[in-house]
């Protein structure tokens, strides 16, 4: 994608906008033990907000903020997240993913809530960084991207 022209106004809102894309995705992450939303799809929001600065602000300024070689290992520490929570309860004694043995907390219901917070996690992290990376390759041949 070529860059022909530094549009202020474009640069400005999709400025403003971003940080409210990410912080709603981090809601939707945080809260989807609660209510409906979880990890793929507050992963999915920061992503798009990624992807938002980096269409609108163009590759270098949009590299500042989610480094390139980034993608990859963040997407790897995600999947880690959740396999290691999975294989933590396995090890203590319960069934794969059964958040009930992790020991998070004494009580069984917080320990179960913590255990999917954490699943949560791992996938919002892995989802986003790799819709981030996809984007980055799908470019990677692009003038001026």
């Amino acid at each position: 994608m070529r860059r022909n022209e530094n549009n202020p106004i474009i640069d400005l809102i999709s400025s403003l906008v971003a940080p409210f894309i990410m912080l709603f995705g981090l809601y939707v992450i945080f809260h989807g033990h609660y209510s409906p939303g979880g990890g793929f799809q507050g992963g999915t929001l920061l992503a798009a907000s990624v992807i938002l600065l980096r269409l609108s602000l163009g590759s270098e300024l949009g590299q500042s903020q989610f480094p390139r070689r980034l993608g990859t290992p963040l997407a790897s520490l995600g999947v880690l997240i959740y396999y290691g929570t999975g294989l933590a309860a396995l090890i203590l004694g319960g069934a794969f993913l059964n958040y009930g043995f992790i020991p998070f907390s004494a009580l069984a219901p917080l320990r179960r809530s913590w255990g999917i917070l954490s699943v949560e996690i791992g996938v919002g992290l892995a989802v986003m960084a790799v819709l981030v990376a996809i984007y980055d390759d799908l470019l990677e041949g692009e003038p001026d991207a």
